[in-house]
């Protein structure tokens, strides 16, 4: 657990900080054999938030985990040491408490002996990734950990900016489909109902069309509540079963790759996070089986996930990546697998894995251009025809009085 400190060090200068230790006595040990004299050590409080998730640790921001590679990358490159990097990586984060005591939760780890990557077990403030960790692991051994921090950086940076890209693609046909909810629902909850006033008053008989909007206004004024409610609740049954019930999470993502136009997108979005995963990780050393199984576990889509997952398991018999994916019976992408089965034969997966990632991002740019230059028109399309439906049904009985007078 972290514990707050306020201390003096060699030079007669305040520190105050975060230590992480697993007591009271530990802690206090740890700032003796810095140097330190403290007056007051203390358990840091916990928010709320991790007093109801007790043992859970939040997750790192990715962009803040991409600058601390690239910054670590720099200092180890100027040959600065892993536990000077990270107490300079740590002076950048003074004034964000949780990063700084993760960053000298760090250094408190390294200072006893242990490597980057057990400390990065090792720490209790952010749940770092497996495929991370992992990397750190195999490179510390290789003495390559400068160029993979590098690396890794770029990855999670160029990860980040696709899920961005996808976020920024989908705002503009959501914030559409909303305003036209909303303005349906206002047209039929007051528009509506004052036409429906006058009908009343002339006694006419209303054409079956006009009647029709008028019940479902009425339907909307009387049950309004109960409609927002059954909508809520679906969302949160929906989400719920997203996250407890694998069956239901592996037909939703199933259905999202059958889909025609975002089938594909989503296929290639996927396939470029797996081939980008894997040339990261056999750069930075680790085995080819166990780059599989952390590629997988970086994919969104479960189904997919699942397939390379059981191609691993396939190659650990002795197959290959290529023949575990044709066998499968899964539809993936026939220009994957005859590429995965070109870099086995020629010995150059990793190379092959680098590009076939920038040509699926590429790819993936190309075909969310178009789908929303189809999406934006047809949107429009389905606003404009709403609204003119719920117009016209209340004009015909206008036009019918003018017809009859």
């Amino acid at each position: 657990m972290l514990y707050k400190y306020r201390a003096i060090d060699k030079k007669g200068e305040l520190q105050k900080g975060e230590i992480e230790a697993a007591s009271a006595e530990e802690a206090a040990a740890k700032l003796r054999a810095k140097g330190l004299l403290f007056d007051r050590l203390a358990p840091a409080k916990p928010s709320i938030l991790s007093r109801v998730f007790k043992g859970r640790r939040d997750k790192i921001a990715p962009n803040a985990l991409a600058r601390i590679s690239r910054d670590l990358s720099i200092y180890l490159k100027a040959g600065i040491s892993i536990v000077n990097a990270i107490r300079l990586a740590a002076a950048q984060y003074a004034s964000d408490r949780k990063m700084a005591g993760f960053l000298s939760a760090i250094a408190t780890f390294l200072d006893e002996g242990k490597s980057f990557s057990q400390a990065l077990e090792n720490q209790s403030v952010f749940e770092i990734p497996a495929f991370f960790r992992q990397s750190i692991h195999i490179s510390e051994n290789g003495g390559v950990l400068p160029d993979v921090l590098q690396e890794l950086a770029r990855f999670i940076k160029d990860l980040e900016g696709i899920k961005k890209q996808a976020r920024n693609a989908l705002f503009y046909p959501i914030f559409i489909v909303v305003m036209a909810f909303f303005m349906v629902i206002f047209m039929m909850t007051v528009v509506v109902p004052q036409i429906t006033g006058m009908f009343e008053q002339l006694g006419q008989e209303l054409p079956p069309l006009t009647r029709f909007v008028i019940a479902t206004s009425d339907f909307i004024g009387s049950f309004w509540a109960l409609i927002v409610a059954m909508i809520a609740l679906i969302m949160i049954v929906h989400i719920l079963a997203l996250k407890t019930r694998p069956t239901y999470r592996y037909a939703v993502d199933l259905f999202m790759i059958k889909l025609p136009i975002l089938g594909r997108i989503t296929m290639t979005t996927e396939l470029a996070r797996f081939c980008y995963m894997c040339s990261v990780l056999m750069q930075s050393g680790v085995p080819f089986v166990q780059t599989i199984r952390l590629a997988a576990n970086v994919q969104t889509n479960v189904v997919l996930s699942s397939l390379f997952l059981k191609a691993a398991d396939r190659l650990v018999e002795g197959g290959r990546l290529s023949v575990a994916l044709q066998q499968s019976g899964f539809a993936i992408d026939t220009a994957f697998v005859q590429a995965i089965a070109l870099g086995e034969e020629t010995s150059e997966l990793e190379a092959i894995l680098s590009n076939l990632s920038a040509l699926y991002f590429e790819e993936n740019r190309d075909r969310i251009a178009i789908f929303l230059s189809l999406l934006e028109p047809a949107l429009m399309l389905l606003v404009g025809g709403l609204v003119g439906f719920i117009i016209t049904a209340m004009l015909l009985p206008i036009f019918s009085m003018s017809i009859g007078a």
